[in-house]
Order: C-alpha cells, then sequence, then structure tokens
C-alpha cells in the first residue's frame, strides 16, 4: 500500500471555488468508481490549507491522471493555490479501518 498526503494553500478568496471543485471531482469519483484508491480531502483549522490523502492498493497504478474529471480539477487548482502544494509518501504504522 502506498499512501500520499498533499497539503495545499489556497487563496482566502478562492476557498469557496475550491471546495466547489473538489465536490464537483467526488461526485464524479463516485459515478466511475476507479478501483485502487481510497481518496480522501479535508480542510485544516486555518480555513485556507487543505489535505489529501490518496492510498493506491498494492497492485494498482493511480487511475487518477487517466481520469478527465481528475485533469480538469487539477487545471483548476492553478488559478486557486496561494502557494504550491507539497506532496509527502506517508509510512503507515498503524490503521484501523483508515487505510
Amino acid at each position: 500500500m502506498s499512501v500520499i498526503m498533499i497539503r495545499a494553500k489556497v487563496q482566502p478568496e478562492r476557498t469557496t471555488d475550491l471546495e466547489a471543485a473538489v465536490k464537483q471531482l467526488f461526485t464524479a469519483l463516485h459515478d466511475i468508481q476507479p478501483q485502487g484508491i481510497r481518496y480522501g480531502s479535508c480542510r485544516l483549522t486555518d480555513g485556507t490549507t487543505y489535505m489529501i490523502l490518496l492510498e493506491i492498493e498494492e497492485g494498482f497504478e493511480n487511475p487518477l491522471p487517466g481520469l478527465a474529471e481528475f485533469q480538469q480539477f487539477q487545471a483548476a487548482l492553478r488559478g486557486l493555490l496561494a502557494e504550491p502544494p507539497i506532496t509527502e509518501p506517508l509510512t503507515v504504522i498503524g490503521t484501523y479501518r483508515l487505510f
């Protein structure tokens, strides 16, 4: 299992736009139901920083880059972010129904 955390800071005046884009992406993901991933997005307490967790199951390639809806989401992010996102691989040492 591979788990990646992405943190992104959004321009304060663009948080509503980001959340609308995230909801649109997740609606598409629920419709498409790509296999081999678990994916979640959360807003942190500062109100402008968002955290994404992506788990890619063993034996699967990340299907997100190949989805038109994800590509559209990525394109929309360019105008919303206050600074470049930070991507970090995580090492899971314990989990209960999260991953």
